[in-house]
């Protein structure tokens, strides 16, 4: 039986980071539950087995289970009858299968009976996840709405909800409507108290949920009649048990067809207000992205891990003029690419990851005392990196899930544009995750202010102050020539202190950051592992060669050439 955890090295050398001894120091805040709960752990190689333990099994679920259903499951897809949804005969036995082992709500306290595992061990899963199913990563990933829960829900709501999701009920989060895509301030869905049921009740049409006929919702609602902005949404619970909300249509997409999107009727449907009001989009929307775009991050790791596993597969198998296909140049470069590009998503998902894990501990454990000065300093700091990191990752990883693949069709020629070949639904799979979740253009918005303000040149000369072997040195002093021509080309946009002129150039400049974030990134997972060694090489080259083409078209680019981008 094979397993994905134990199959990709990359994963265990990314749990055994060396910021994981803090990540698990604050987690576990001294290891106080080991005197409440048999299974809590006593030490760090205790909380680590733990970690190892829980992460074979998804593995082997992955592999034996959800990855078979897969195909299946893209074919049959789920249904709607009477406003309910009846998931793929795989996605229920996938379901069946994660619940039993406890796979819910692991990230959560053990108050609540979940594992307390960190961001780290659960975006694991998360990219095994992904590489077996995309689709069915929606449906289980869903379940990091809990975070929202325990950090903006009260105790009474804690305690009602949480324990159900780690006992498999599933969630969602009801944002989106016909009128209010990506401008989520114009979200329209009415929310009225009730006097007389002592309760909110919702009223209005939601369209594009994901998993939309959950057991538990968190919906995005009007709460102030009048408004028609940010200030006047807040966020609700919706508990399916009550009623009040029917599935009008399943929308049929191009891929992930495993996963229901929704579109959603509200008629009086009894609510609770989650946390304070007006603050729904301003403050616990902004979370949930956040938290949301890191594990399409994981599933778009996941899409091209099995992007690569697919083409290398099929090009070692395939002879043409008598050799393997892998043999030649054009083929060979694809394959080396392929798993450079996924190697530099995954450090990119992992380092986002650890920086989320440390300022949220941090930040939750200041509800319980003061933190010290030290601490507050820490948690500010990796606040801001995850705040910069989230965006560029989201960005990266889902683009180059889309070239792996592309690719991956590519090395399968005439076969790959055929259903009897999984690249094909990795590929449809594959094209959804630059969309949702905010649009790469949209994380670009994000991200570029950490280009103004410095924040990605201070963390890339954090990674260049760090000893490295001898012989990486070539690949270092690359990294260091391509940050030069990254401080160049900023510096040319912003000289022109036009706003209209960086926003056409912010794409470029995030791009630029990027390429030398992920070399360092690759570059010290090379220094202290060497099966990493190659990718650096492959993906330092690529990334110098795709910064020396921004900068040639930022330096031949002149102000007035923007009017030939413009529509008349």
């Amino acid at each position: 039986m094979g397993n994905f955890y134990l199959d990709t090295p990359g994963l265990k050398h990314h749990l055994h980071h060396p910021l994981m001894k803090r990540i698990v120091e604050l987690k576990e805040r001294g290891y106080a539950d080991k005197d409440k709960y048999d299974y809590a752990p006593v030490d760090f190689e205790d909380a680590m087995d733990s970690y190892e333990k829980v992460l074979e099994i998804v593995g082997e679920i992955c592999e034996n289970i959800i990855a078979p259903n897969a195909e299946d499951v893209d074919k049959e897809g789920p249904t709607v009858s009477n406003g309910r949804v009846t998931y793929a005969s795989g996605t229920q036995r996938n379901l069946e299968a994660v619940r039993k082992a406890g796979l819910m709500g692991i990230s959560m306290p053990r108050r609540y009976n979940g594992l307390n595992f960190p961001v780290v061990p659960y975006i694991m899963a998360a990219d095994m996840v992904s590489r077996a199913d995309a689709g069915f990563e929606n449906l289980w990933g869903l379940q990091d709405c809990a975070e929202t829960l325990y950090e903006f829900g009260n105790e009474e709501q804690r305690q009602k909800y949480i324990p159900r999701v780690c006992e498999g009920s599933t969630m969602s989060m009801d944002l989106t409507e016909p009128d209010a895509g990506s401008d989520l301030q114009s979200v329209m869905l009415k929310a009225t108290y009730s006097e007389k049921d002592q309760c909110w009740l919702l009223n209005g049409v939601k369209r594009f949920i994901t998993n939309g006929d959950s057991d538990i919702h968190l919906v995005l609602a009007r709460s102030e009649e009048g408004t028609r902005d940010a200030r006047g949404l807040s966020m609700f619970i919706y508990d399916k048990r009550n009623g009040g909300v029917n599935v009008r249509r399943i929308e049929n997409k191009m891929g992930i067809k495993g996963s229901p999107t929704c579109e959603l009727v509200f008629r009086n449907a009894k609510a609770e207000l989650c946390g304070e009001r007006k603050l729904g989009l301003i403050k616990y929307v902004m979370a949930l992205m956040n938290g949301a775009r890191l594990g399409i991050m994981a599933q778009a790791v996941g899409l091209s891990e099995a992007a690569y596993h697919e083409g290398y597969a099929y090009a070692i198998e395939r002879k043409q003029f008598g050799k393997p296909i892998i043999e030649f140049p054009a083929v060979y470069e694809m394959i080396a690419l392929m798993r450079a590009k996924a190697d530099a998503s995954r450090s990119m998902l992992y380092e986002t990851a650890r920086f989320v894990d440390i300022y949220k501990a941090l930040e939750d454990i200041s509800k319980d005392r003061k933190l010290t000065q030290e601490e507050r300093t820490e948690m500010k700091k990796y606040a801001k990196l995850a705040d910069a990191y989230t965006p560029m990752g989201k960005g990266m990883t889902t683009e180059f899930a889309n070239q792996n693949t592309y690719d991956a069709i590519q090395i399968h020629g005439g076969s790959g544009f055929m259903k009897d070949y999984a690249c094909e639904r990795l590929y449809r799979d594959a094209r959804i995750t630059n969309i949702y979740e905010g649009t790469t253009q949209l994380q670009v918005v994000a991200a570029i202010r950490h280009v103004t303000t410095g924040t990605y040149l201070a963390q890339i000369r954090e990674y260049e102050a760090a000893n490295y072997k001898p012989e990486l040195e070539d690949l270092k002093n690359k990294l260091i020539a391509m940050t030069a021509v990254y401080e160049l080309v900023y510096t040319q946009v912003a000289e022109y202190k036009d706003q209209e002129y960086m926003d056409f150039h912010a794409r470029r400049l995030v791009e630029t950051a990027a390429h030398c974030i992920l070399g360092y990134l690759l570059l010290q997972d090379a220094n202290t592992d060497e099966s990493f060694r190659r990718s650096a090489e492959v993906y330092i080259n690529y990334g110098q060669a795709e910064v020396n083409k921004i900068e040639s078209f930022i330096k031949n680019f002149d102000r007035e050439d923007l009017g030939y981008y413009k529509q008349v």
